[in-house]
């Protein structure tokens, strides 16, 4: 029973415009990031098989998610059947600074709630806070904790799903095989803990995602029976699609790069400063 989790980076948004711009707190997605979500929309395959949609809880990546796997959201009217969106506090951005800095529940509830369309279930009072010594502060040790832990809660929904079809195929005496399906919009930066991959991402470049890009993924353990850290691997579908026959990092130039970010996450971070925002 495959396990597919598409993971996605949330469209552009005022923050990405300009260093000046990070100081803006949970920012909004630009015009043109509302153009990059309809074209995920309008592109993506896979909208009639998906099970589960999943959002860090940042302004810009429940919007991206919104818009982005439109046909699968559910709407009171026009789609009843149809997937909330769970927002996970796990998924949020890596640094503390305003722009990656979340709105607090009661701000979000008062934006998300009435409409019914993102389910904020899982947070509490608190869940935004990155101060020096919290849990969300940015330490590469916490920042890897938190990855292995949204990992294991996607990989929880997965194995949830997969026991309810089971159960409802027993009753039913069906044995169609079940597909779970599971969309993901977190950060660029985030991203690299979450898959444990650094390709692409430098001390100047943040990120090796491009906004709404999505890349394919699957468990390696699917039942959580003998990996408790629930790690991902890219489909070789994925992989062939944006690399073609290209050959992946070796682990040595994978622990090479994540030594490249430990240290820039030293340099920003210690002491509990927030780093400079430079004048652009």
């Amino acid at each position: 029973m495959p396990v597919y989790v598409h993971l996605v980076r949330h469209a552009q948004g005022y923050h990405n415009l300009s260093y000046a711009n990070h100081a803006l707190p949970d920012p909004d997605l630009t015009p043109k990031g509302e153009e990059q979500c309809a074209a995920l929309c309008a592109n993506f395959p896979f909208h009639d098989k998906i099970t589960h949609l999943v959002a860090s809880p940042m302004r810009r990546t429940i919007y991206t998610c919104l818009l982005s796997f439109k046909p699968s959201v559910y709407d009171a009217e026009s789609n009843p059947k149809g997937k909330k969106v769970l927002a996970i506090s796990e998924l949020q951005e890596v640094s503390n600074l305003p722009c990656d800095v979340g709105s607090d529940l009661s701000k979000l509830k008062e934006e998300f709630g009435p409409a019914g369309k993102v389910d904020l279930g899982r947070l509490t009072d608190g869940w935004n806070d990155k101060s020096y010594g919290g849990d969300n502060f940015p330490t590469m040790q916490k920042l890897e904790a938190r990855a292995k832990s949204a990992r294991r809660q996607i990989r929880d929904l997965a194995v949830e799903y997969l026991k309810q079809k089971q159960s409802q195929s027993q009753s039913d005496k069906k044995g169609d095989e079940e597909e779970v399906h599971i969309a993901v919009v977190t950060h660029g930066g985030f991203l690299h803990f979450l898959t444990q991959d650094w390709d692409g991402l430098t001390a100047q470049v943040g990120t090796g995602w491009q906004n709404t890009e999505w890349r394919s993924y699957e468990f390696v353990d699917p039942t959580g029976e003998t990996d408790e850290d629930a790690r991902l691997r890219e489909t070789r579908v994925s992989w062939r699609k944006r690399r073609g026959s290209a050959t992946g990092l070796t682990d040595t130039e994978q622990m090479e790069l994540r030594c490249v970010v430990q240290n820039k996450i030293e340099m920003e971070f210690a002491g509990g400063k927030v780093p400079e925002i430079p004048e652009q």
